[in-house]
């Protein structure tokens, strides 16, 4: 699993990060994935404000523009409504999506995006991935949490993602299946298989 997240990220696919509670562990897993981008790949970190995703749309460099969360909210760095419209936009011109969601699902994610915030189908069909998270616990002290499944999205109609599930967690063993193949990436099985074993090593490079 974690050689997908590696590959999703070095292919420079766009992607959401989600789980439904807080502290569940969203942008930890967003920024270990944007670790594995190729060498020269820009990763811009938005302020939040209209303005600058704007002015991104001017100068597009095929790198990630890396949201701190697409959510009602307003913290910093935060986007909802026009801010997102312009964000959806300016990934037009050239960049791939790297954010946040609270989102119980595949299908919660595309309803915040498209009924939520009113993006159109080809627009949002720009993420083609989705990990999301569980956390366990309660007690702030002594949670823990599980990439629970990893999702491949393949187009949007009406706001409803077509999702190929890829992997799962299994909770009474702890470890991950396999269901699908992913059909959107360029690498092979092979080499997904070859980057799993460097991450079961204990290596993140295949050089």
């Amino acid at each position: 699993m974690a050689a997908l997240l590696w590959t999703i990220a070095e292919e420079k696919r766009s992607f959401v990060s989600a789980a439904g509670p807080r502290n569940a562990g969203k942008s930890t897993v967003l920024f270990a994935m944007l670790d594995h981008v190729p060498g020269g790949t820009l990763v811009h970190a938005l302020n939040g404000e209209i303005d600058e995703i704007r002015e991104f749309a001017n100068s597009p460099d095929g790198g990630y523009l890396e949201v701190g969360e697409i959510s009602p909210e307003r913290p910093s760095r935060y986007i909802w409504g026009e801010p997102v419209h312009a964000l959806f936009k300016t990934l037009k011109a050239g960049f791939s999506l790297a954010t946040t969601m609270h989102a119980d699902g595949a299908d919660d994610i595309f309803r915040q995006i498209c009924a939520g915030n009113e993006i159109a189908d080809s627009d949002a069909s720009v993420i083609q991935y989705v990990v999301h998270i569980k956390r366990f616990g309660e007690d702030d002290s002594s949670y823990w949490r599980r990439v629970d499944c990893v999702y491949e999205i393949s187009g949007v109609t009406d706001g409803v993602p077509d999702v190929s599930e890829l992997f799962s967690w299994r909770e009474d063993d702890d470890s991950f299946v396999a269901l699908n193949s992913p059909r959107l990436l360029t690498a092979t099985a092979s080499t997904l298989a070859e980057r799993a074993d460097l991450m079961s090593r204990g290596q993140t490079d295949s050089g």
